[in-house]
């Protein structure tokens, strides 16, 4: 049951990593939740402190990850019509992963690509839309990031967990 547990854990924790930069998989709960059930096995224990910090920390970047995409794009500008874009963009390319070979060009493009839609159809100026456009692709590129290094960082504590016991 325990290395059933411990398989189950490194799935989560992989899957976790690649939800942080698909669009559709909640990367940093899912990489959270690898790192509880390897909590579970007398191999990888994890302290009640770890496990709530890091739960903590999975909902304040769940939540940043939506939050910094607007801040980005208001600070370069944008307008709710960007955000919306960007929203638009993310769906196409979490689709194109299933039905195209987009891979990672595909998630860096659509997004971009939506956002200066929406805000050049809302605009109908090139200049301010392509600077919101840049804004929202900003946010969307720092939260990604911050949900890679959460995910990552998860994986590190389980494989040192595992290496060098409790």
């Amino acid at each position: 049951m325990n290395t059933f547990l411990i398989i189950v854990a490194f799935s989560c924790l992989l899957v976790g990593i690649i939800g942080a930069v698909s669009p559709g998989i909640p990367g940093p709960p899912v990489s959270w939740a690898g790192l509880l059930l390897s909590s579970f096995t007398p191999w990888a224990k994890s302290s009640p402190v770890l496990l709530v910090a890091t739960a903590l920390l999975a909902v304040v970047i769940t939540v940043l990850d939506y939050v910094i995409p607007a801040l980005f794009t208001k600070r370069f500008g944008g307008t709710k019509y960007g955000v919306w874009g960007c929203s638009i963009g993310l769906l196409i390319s979490f689709l194109g992963i299933f039905f195209g070979p987009q891979g990672l060009l595909g998630i860096l493009f659509w997004p971009f690509l939506g956002a200066f839609a929406g805000e050049y159809i809302h605009r109908h100026a090139l200049g301010p839309a392509l600077l919101a456009a840049c804004g929202t692709f900003f946010g969307f590129l720092a939260g990604t990031f911050l949900k890679v290094v959460y995910c990552v960082a998860l994986l590190v504590v389980v494989i040192i967990s595992l290496a060098f016991g409790s």
